[in-house]
């Protein structure tokens, strides 16, 4: 395989590394999933869009650069590489703002795809229920059509995003009588309505960036549906495929870790042991292979195609990896690890790397169900408990 890039491709590198050693925070933000950190994140997401880089790939009509793939894995590799902050509005860019782009009307994407590139929007998930998380089938909440609303009564949880954000979308019954995936829609609501209870849910690490949601008769206008009535699952599926493909995980992003981790290792390597090297240097290369499937997907999609139930085997990869390198970095760190600040007093960015970390298994559909996808769409073997 041959792999270089163009030269217009390397200006546009240099054009994106130069903007972010220059606008970059030099001292890294508080955590996203507090309000003092995510009100921080927030204003980094409207410095990003004052130099049009809140999502290079949209029109730009809609607030974008219409960049290709490849310009926008460039643009992510730099930006992780200069220690870019998390994105507060990943939910939005990343997930609703493609499945507005593929499903929305022109009047939905004019209305809702420019302030979420603006960072004037911040969106939620809110799609898991009690009883029904990795099987969003078994959903239960209810929007009934009532004139031109819909009524919406029941329960989320686990929204990302959901303690802080302004707007959620999510996907609710609207015919009582369906079951399993029929029967389902697709419904962008404001977090502001009233009826909408927000209660936070306290993480592993004392934050809370998520929170659970309760509808009591929360009226939210019919012109929220994205798709058309019943069309939910379809609408979630083609979301759930952009969240565990190509746009929720760059490679850059582990690119960075990778070379985070290669860097804390020899910083250390005189009391680690053997297989600690072993495991850095494992990391360093399934962060490479991850990138160049990445970019050979990319191709695949620039020229026509589609992702599909590929999405699951790379959702599995990155996951894992991300968990992994953060674990060995713990072991390099050792007791030093369980520090919330180091002795200089910079955050252990390693050690919320690693609780966090722990959730990608479980996130995106768990690694359990992504494994079943895997088995039966792709390698075709038989559903287990068939007969």
């Amino acid at each position: 395989m041959q792999f270089q890039f163009t030269p217009e491709q390397e200006a546009f590198r240099a054009e994106v590394r130069a903007w972010m050693a220059r606008h970059v925070p030099k001292k890294p933000l508080v955590t996203l999933e507090c309000r003092e950190g995510f009100d921080q994140h927030v204003v980094w997401e409207k410095a990003l869009a004052s130099g049009n880089w809140g999502m290079v790939t949209w029109p730009r009509e809609y607030g974008g650069r219409a960049l290709d793939l490849i310009q926008w894995l460039i643009f992510e590799e730099e930006y992780f590489a200069a220690g870019g902050p998390n994105r507060a509005n990943q939910n939005g860019i990343f997930l609703l703002g493609p499945t507005i782009m593929e499903f929305g009307s022109d009047e939905q994407k004019a209305r809702f795809l420019p302030p979420m590139a603006a960072g004037d929007v911040i969106w939620a998930q809110a799609w898991s229920e009690p009883g029904a998380g990795s099987d969003m089938a078994a959903i239960r909440s209810t929007a009934i059509r009532d004139g031109d609303h819909y009524v919406i009564n029941g329960q989320k949880t686990w929204s990302s995003r959901a303690a802080f954000a302004d707007w959620g979308f999510g996907i609710f019954r609207t015919d009582p009588a369906s079951s399993r995936h029929k029967g389902l829609t697709f419904i962008l609501f404001d977090l502001n309505t009233p009826g909408i209870t927000r209660r936070p849910i306290r993480q592993l690490h004392g934050e809370t960036g998520f929170a659970e949601l309760f509808f009591d008769d929360v009226r939210v206008p019919v012109e929220n549906c994205l798709a058309g009535e019943g069309q939910g699952w379809n609408v979630a599926m083609a979301t759930a495929g952009f969240e565990r493909g190509l746009m929720l995980r760059s490679p850059g992003r582990f690119q960075a870790t990778a070379k985070r981790l290669v860097e804390l290792y020899r910083a250390n390597a005189d009391k680690t042991s053997p297989a600690a090297r072993e495991a850095v240097v494992n990391a360093w290369m399934r962060a490479q292979a991850y990138t160049y499937n990445t970019y050979m997907v990319a191709a695949k999609i620039m020229a026509g195609g589609k992702i599909g139930a590929e999405a699951s085997l790379n959702k599995i990869f990155w996951s894992e990896l991300d968990r992994d390198m953060h674990r060995t970095a713990m072991q390099i760190l050792g007791a030093y690890a369980e520090l919330k600040h180091f002795d200089d007093g910079s955050v252990n960015q390693w050690l919320e790397g690693y609780i966090f970390a722990h959730s990608g298994p479980i996130y995106a559909g768990s690694n359990e169900v992504q494994r079943n996808i895997t088995a039966e769409r792709l390698l075709g073997l038989p559903r287990v408990g068939a007969g």
